[in-house]
């Protein structure tokens, strides 16, 4: 194992301190300038349209889909990653947090709008994603494939993998046993199975419920601290700032731990042109597909510019000095670092609190991330989501991997997970690239029609596009 995990980590090495970053960058600002901006044009009309009721019953709302990519993009991440970005980098590491956001949200847009464009009819409503859009306008299904199945592993398998170990990890302060790892296995697979069994509309349910009250309570409790400590406020800004561009904090912020581990934390805090989030976007009900792909847009400054954010906040108003919380290994205490900076407002509760976010946001991850995995899973077998025997064991299957998850080294689980997401990264971005023209083409007849106070509506031939059976 020792020897598989060396090679593991030597890929996500490589990938996340070479490839990735210039691709990733290199997109974002690409997309921006192709879109004007529209992560800044068009955030108000963002903001509107998750409030419009859907039309199909079978299928789910605007804000359904929202909440299913936010509960996958939220997670253990916002928590312990924010909090090495800051041990490994200092105040600086968040501005670059917020300069990854703003980029991957016109990424977000392209990806989720091409998801609308190019979905599927199904029985219960719409569904589509990157495989299904690599398929239908770039002509290759084996890419599709072969995209489907890394986001199937990365998802279903190395991420709800490490969700369960990092929640372990968490309680085992709290659980008086060598087997605590089997014990909280047990219990969130149990757990994550009532709503996995459930299928994709009760998946949605449970995140609508849930991801909303999470949020708000963590920023709340952020917004305390803030005003707690009204005074440091202004000197926290300005360390954000001044210390931005230093050599510690660039490589902490860009290189550092941002949401999972080094780049990978940073540059993937908000999961935009990986290709998950078009996922969900694909099932939801809009009349135009610039609609949902504006909706996945403000998803990413939700994980980042806000729950990234009240993270960040909370550790700099504190006081806690990050400097300590460093072991002789040279290995960071995320959540040791997170736990005694609300204790030192709250006391107990402060530690209380961040574990029950941690398992709520945790939860929400898993059973975000089984949706992506659901939806593609039909790509590769196209009846299997009415091959009842076929999905209770592929369900099965996904609650098995939330129990050994728990079981995981920390080493593994998060270099497995990263590897995985890299690779989907690496199809997913030069086919938004290659594909970004359609995204840009229903943009601007979306702006046209607003402008000229048309009806929000969309045909696929508006813009050239032909071969869809869903906008016809």
């Amino acid at each position: 194992m020792d020897f598989i995990a060396g090679i593991i980590s030597s890929i996500s090495g490589y990938l996340y301190g070479y490839i990735l970053i210039a691709l990733l960058i290199a997109a974002g600002l690409y997309f921006s300038c192709r879109t004007k901006f529209v992560q800044l044009r068009l955030f108000k009309e963002s903001i509107k349209v998750i409030t419009e009721p859907k039309k199909d019953k079978d299928s789910i709302s605007s804000f359904q889909a929202l909440m299913v990519s936010t509960a996958s993009r939220v997670g253990t991440g916002n928590i312990v990653g924010v909090t090495g970005a800051i041990i490994a980098g200092g105040p600086g590491a968040v501005f670059w947090m917020w300069l990854i956001a703003f980029l991957g949200g016109a990424s977000a847009f392209v990806e989720s709008t091409l998801a609308q464009i190019y979905k599927k009819k199904g029985a219960d409503g719409s569904y589509g994603g990157p495989a299904y859009y690599i398929k239908q306008a770039l002509k290759a299904p084996a890419l599709g494939g072969v995209f489907a199945l890394f986001l199937i592993l990365t998802y279903m398998g190395g991420f709800n993998a490490l969700a369960s170990f990092n929640m372990a990890d968490f309680l085992k302060s709290y659980i008086p046993s060598d087997n605590y790892a089997l014990i909280v296995g047990g219990v969130v697979s149990v757990l994550a199975a009532v709503v996995i069994f459930g299928g994709g509309k009760r998946i949605s349910k449970a995140t609508q419920v849930l991801v909303p009250i999470m949020a708000l309570a963590y920023i709340a409790v952020a917004l305390i601290v803030v005003l707690m400590n009204i005074t440091s406020l202004p000197g926290v800004i300005g360390s954000i700032f001044s210390n931005a561009f230093s050599f510690s904090s660039v490589t902490g912020g860009v290189f550092g731990a941002v949401i999972m581990n080094g780049i990978k934390r940073g540059l993937y805090s908000n999961e935009a042109g990986i290709g998950s989030a078009p996922n969900a976007a694909a099932s939801a009900d809009v009349s135009h597909p610039v609609k949902q792909g504006l909706v996945q847009m403000l998803s990413v400054f939700i994980d980042t510019l806000l729950i990234c954010s009240a993270t960040a906040f909370m550790i700099l108003c504190s006081g806690v000095d990050s400097s300590a919380y460093v072991d002789a290994n040279g290995n960071t205490m995320n959540g040791a670092y997170i736990q005694d900076s609300l204790g030192a407002n709250f006391g107990a509760f402060g530690g209380y609190f961040i574990t029950i976010a941690l398992v709520l946001f945790a939860y929400t991850t898993l059973v975000g991330n089984y949706y992506y995995a659901e939806m593609n899973i039909s790509y590769l077998y196209k009846d299997a989501l009415n091959n009842k025997p076929f999905m209770f064991f592929y369900r099965l299957l996904a609650v098995v991997v939330i129990f050994v998850g728990a079981q995981f080294s920390a080493g593994l689980a998060w270099d497995t997970a990263d590897v995985l997401m890299g690779f989907m990264a690496l199809i997913n971005v030069p086919v938004c690239i290659i594909l970004g023209g359609t995204a840009f083409k229903a943009l601007k007849d979306y702006c046209k029609k607003k402008d000229a106070g048309e009806p929000l509506e969309f045909k696929a031939s508006d813009i050239g596009v032909e071969n869809t059976d869903y906008w016809n």
